[in-house]
This record gives C-alpha cells, structure tokens and sequence, in this order.
C-alpha cells in the first residue's frame, strides 16, 4: 500500500486536485490519497462551496496559515508540512502549479527524501518580479514528476535541463474540472440572480499584485475599466485584497460613480464558469481564466504584460493588452463587433488529464 499525499494552498488548487482525487479513488486498494489544504487562501463558506460544488472531501489536514508576508507564509508552510510528513510518511506527494504552498511542501519533501510530483510543471512567464514565477522555477528543479499541461512547458523544461525522463505531457487538469462539472455550470442560477443576459455582460477579475497593489496602477486600470462600462455592463468578482486596495486609495467614490460597473462578492466555482459561459468577454490578470476562457471559446482580454500559458495566445481566445487604454478599448471593440478570432482547443485538453498523471505514477509504483 501507497500513501500519497497531495497539497492544495488556494481556491484555484481545489479544481485541480479533484480530478486528481477521483482519478485515485479507483485504486483504493493499493493507494491511500490524502489531501492537506496548507490554508494559505482560507475562507470557510468559500472553502465549503468549492468542497460541495467539485465533490470532494474535507481535507484530511488543515494547516491554517493564513496570509502573511511571503517569507513568512513560506515559512509557516514548511514547519507546519514537515509535521505532516513525519507523520504520516507518504511515498509521494503533489503540488499544483505555483503558489506558496506549492514550493513550501515541495521543499519540505525533497529534504526529508519523499518525491514530489508536479503537475502544471514548466509554464513560464519569464517576469521574475512575480513571485509565482519563482516558485514555479525552483518547484520544477525539486520534483521527481513534471506533469505538463502545453508545448511550451515541455520547450522550458528542456531548455531548462531537466532530465527528460522526468517530463510528461499530459494535458490540463483545470479542463478536466470544468468538463466534469459542465452540466451543473450550465444549470446554474447566477444569471437571474444578477439580473443579467447572456453576452450582454463583461466578467473581470483583477488580483495581481502589480494592478492592485501600486496605486497608480489600479487608478490607471480603473480608469480604463470607466470607459468600458460606458459600452457594457461589468461584473466585477472581486477579490479580498482588491477591494481592500481599493479602499485604502481612497478609490472607492470612483468606482460608485461607475454605474454600470457591478462588484460581487468572491463567486463560487460553478456560478463563476456559467458567468464566464455567458459573458460577452472576460478581462483578467488570472492564469487558470486564460485556459477556461481558450476551452469555452470565450474572448479574454488580458490586462497583464505577459502570460505563461501562451497556447491560450497562439491557439486560444486569449489577448495579451497590458494596461494600455488603447489596446483594451481596440480588443473591447472587437469583442463588441463580434470581430474575436475563434480559436481552438489545445492537445490533450479533453478531461483525461488525471487518468494520465494517475497512470505514470500506477507504472512508477506498481510495475
């Protein structure tokens, strides 16, 4: 008997370890899979709608870190995990793309001589001021599993030098979520409880630090946003720290003044895909958005100077417009033309992805 141990951190990591859950179930009799939510996002009622919405347990562990500066999150991960480990002893665990928790626990195991497998490995911005850029790099050079989710992960790697033995193809675990719950996203109610129409509505998100923490950036964005809900309607799923930024600018006046400009509360996981279905477009500085949006054949403008998954780019509905006003509004009108390239869906992004990683690790540990 196996134990494997997989780590989610924040609310994205949930739709990704789902799929991996479900893919282990189907093993029970030579594999026990746990699940440890570090804490790093923690919000009860968030967490207990992403639990209920992607039918998976309550973590077997909590570690309730909570925010905190990077080093010291970091920090609090690696002396809380450790624990964990010496504990239970697993043979393997995994970590999901690129947040804290993901390079805290990577490093907690690589030092006690447990594997790590990473899944969303070599997806590369090449912007070192963010820090999930980090984590990814120094994730990818500890981990014994490099599960990748498009060409350029495996280019990066390569290049990179890791051992290709090590490197394996296997698609994107977000789509695997999204096929899954596609019936119950599409059932959902959102729509009249905003009052809103289909394709009459643009979805924003906007977390990152270099829109939301620099007050000149996100008065700018704001600005920008001012003149696109002259056009059409936005729903604004709004983050904790945005509007906690938001406010200690002293802008919250300017965005009461917009009146077609709508904030909601942090959306659970199924009605923010039947938004995303619906919507004319999404504009986001979010990773995973980029890659729904591609697979939904949904136009996503993207306010940031770069992404790391430029499939959802050269193949997918995604734009990359930074904080221009000029590229936004050029995209915006393309959207409101229906001028948008159509794209396509990228290699193995058809729900099989945790079937695959399932099967590397089944091979590794039992043949």
């Amino acid at each position: 008997m196996k134990k494997i141990i997989s780590v989610v951190g924040t609310r994205p990591n949930f739709m990704k370890i789902s799929p991996i859950y479900k893919a282990f179930q189907k093993y029970q009799d030579h594999i026990v899979h746990m699940i440890c939510h570090t804490g790093q996002h923690f919000d009860k009622n968030m967490s207990d709608y992403f639990l209920r919405d992607l039918d998976i347990p309550e973590p077997d562990y909590n570690l309730g870190v909570g925010s905190a500066s990077h080093a010291m999150q970091t920090a609090k991960i690696m002396m809380e995990f450790e624990k964990v480990c010496l504990k239970e002893n697993p043979d393997l665990i995994t970590v999901v793309g690129d947040v804290n928790s993901t390079l805290a626990c990577a490093l907690v195991a690589t030092k006690i001589g447990i594997r790590v497998a990473h899944i969303e490995a070599g997806l590369r911005s090449f912007d070192r001021t963010m820090p999930e850029e980090i984590n990814r790099i120094l994730t990818d050079q500890l981990s014994d599993f490099l599960f990748v989710t498009e060409q350029s992960g495996l280019d990066n790697l390569n290049n990179e030098g890791i051992d290709i033995n090590k490197i394996f193809f296997v698609g994107n675990i977000m789509i695997d979520s999204l096929i899954h719950n596609l019936p119950k996203i599409k059932k959902s109610n959102i729509l009249n409880k905003l009052k809103l129409k289909k394709k009459e509505f643009i979805l924003l998100t906007m977390h990152r630090p270099n829109n939301v923490d620099n007050q000149h950036n996100l008065k700018n964005i704001l600005n920008i946003l001012n003149s696109v809900q002259e056009k059409i309607k936005i729903i604004y799923s709004i983050h904790p720290r945005s509007a906690e930024r938001i406010k200690q600018f002293g802008l919250e006046k300017t965005v009461e003044r917009m009146a077609n400009f709508v904030r909601t509360e942090p959306l659970k996981y199924i009605d923010f895909l039947n938004l995303t279905l619906n919507c004319k477009a999404v504009i986001t500085d979010s990773g995973g958005i980029q890659e729904e949006t591609t697979f939904l054949g949904v136009p996503c403008i993207t306010i940031r100077e770069n992404t790391e998954r430029p499939v959802t780019v050269t193949k997918g509905t995604n734009l990359i417009v930074g904080s221009d006003k000029e590229k936004i509004m050029k995209a915006l009108n393309k959207v409101l033309k229906n001028k948008w390239k159509k794209g396509s869906i990228p290699e193995l992004w058809h729900g099989k992805t945790a079937e695959r990683i399932v099967k590397v690790l089944r091979n590794e540990y039992f043949n």
